[in-house]
């Protein structure tokens, strides 16, 4: 029988359960609320709803690349608890996530959850969320993900730290094809990941500073100098210094590498090329700390909870 948005929206609201479970749900008993509640409780896909309020804050961030190198996933999925965070099901479920938005490439978290699991398709990867809190037996989210693909020559490098607790993905383009699949290019994009993991650069390069955030960084400089009473001739001169102290902070091309502070990123880039014979870019970079924006108090989920409820 045919059933109602409101049917599957009220049900999926009860229960936790994905749009499609709902609707499939539904349709197995001909439209009774009671039944189909059942029906998501037998398949194991309701008892996550139990679970759906509580915090998860920990989990881990995991990343891939293809045998290529020319693709790569930067995934994050929390848990409530950092002992579920060590388990061996919940590391297999992020690895076949990760593979299966390498193979996919969705656009978003939604498009995701309703893709088809590449290694089974009679699942969508809302079904196998579900199945896995319930096996779990804690609430987990897909949180978030970042996904590359070189355009042309180059590859993408990597790196985890403290057991999934910081994740960084890089990409480099070259000009040369060959020396994209040398292994010192390879090498030269993990180091590079690395460092992002530690130095926590925010933009590549000083191009990409948004003009607001340098203006107010000139204005407190300007502000703090004017009170040390100095011409206003001097303080231009001390805010150039401030600014280019400011990028090289910020700008990972400018900023020391962590592994021989004697040279900047940009420098090693130059000494990397030259040997392979060909110019690098680097392009992009996306760094995840685990649970960084979800750090909330009980009393925080317990209003979200009650205003969700209309109390």
């Amino acid at each position: 029988m045919a059933v109602s948005a409101a049917q599957i929206s009220e049900l999926r609201k009860s229960t936790g359960a994905g749009m499609l479970d709902c609707k499939k749900a539904l349709e197995q008993t001909e439209g009774n609320f009671e039944q189909a509640v059942d029906f998501l409780r037998t398949k194991g896909l309701a008892a996550a709803s139990k679970k759906a309020g509580r915090a998860a804050t920990e989990g881990m961030v995991a990343a891939t690349v293809n045998a290529e190198g020319n693709k790569g996933v930067l995934l994050e999925i929390n848990s409530e608890t950092d002992f579920v965070a060590k388990n061996e099901i919940f590391q297999g479920f992020v690895k076949d996530i990760a593979d299966h938005i390498l193979q996919t490439n969705p656009a978003s978290v939604e498009e995701l959850f309703a893709q088809p699991y590449c290694g089974d398709s009679s699942k969508t990867i809302q079904t196998m969320l579900n199945e896995a809190i319930s096996v779990i037996g804690e609430n987990m989210q897909i949180r978030r993900f970042s996904s590359y693909v070189v355009p042309g020559a180059g590859a993408i490098g990597s790196y985890i730290h403290a057991g999934g607790k910081i994740g960084v993905l890089v990409e480099a383009t070259c000009d040369n094809a060959a020396a994209a699949k040398d292994p010192a290019f390879a090498a030269f994009v993990k180091d590079v990941a690395m460092h992002c993991a530690a130095a926590s650069p925010r933009y590549v390069q000083r191009g990409e500073v948004d003009a607001d955030v340098l203006e107010r960084e000139k204005d407190i400089y300007r502000a703090k100098a004017r009170e040390t009473g100095k011409p206003e001739n001097i303080i231009e001169k001390i805010i150039d210094g401030q600014v280019n102290k400011f990028y090289a902070e910020i700008c990972l091309l400018e900023q020391q590498f962590v592994k021989d502070t004697d040279k900047s990123i940009k420098q090693l880039t130059a000494e990397i090329g030259k040997s392979l014979g060909t110019t690098i870019t680097i392009t992009r970079f996306t760094k995840y700390a685990l649970g960084e924006g979800l750090e909330k108090k009980e009393s925080d989920f317990a209003a979200e909870v009650a205003a969700a409820a209309g109390l």
